[in-house]
């Protein structure tokens, strides 16, 4: 895939970067740091730095990911341990 500019605007500044990502992936990265930073007070907003309010955004998001990593992994391991009783429960009926 070829790179291509992707700007967009987040607390009245412009933001560039070049991104070979689905157009569809970009938009819906920057669309989780606009929500993301939506749900921030409104008054904090205008005494914190735009900079410090993306980093913090970004690591809301870094948060849910580890939350999402740790729940996919519980459920696959869930999952080998059931199929692997599933296996045991057909080796016992083949015997």
């Amino acid at each position: 895939m070829e790179e291509r500019l992707v700007s967009f605007t987040l607390f009245g500044q412009q933001f560039s970067f070049y991104s070979d990502a689905p157009e569809d992936e970009v938009d819906g990265a920057i669309a989780m740091i606009r929500e993301e930073l939506e749900g921030t007070d409104l008054a904090a907003r205008s005494t914190v730095p735009s900079s410090t309010m993306l980093v913090l955004g970004c690591l809301r998001i870094a948060a849910r990911y580890v939350k999402l990593e740790q729940e996919h992994a519980a459920f696959r391991a869930s999952q080998d341990q059931s199929i692997a009783h599933l296996i045991d429960k057909v080796s016992e009926g083949i015997d």
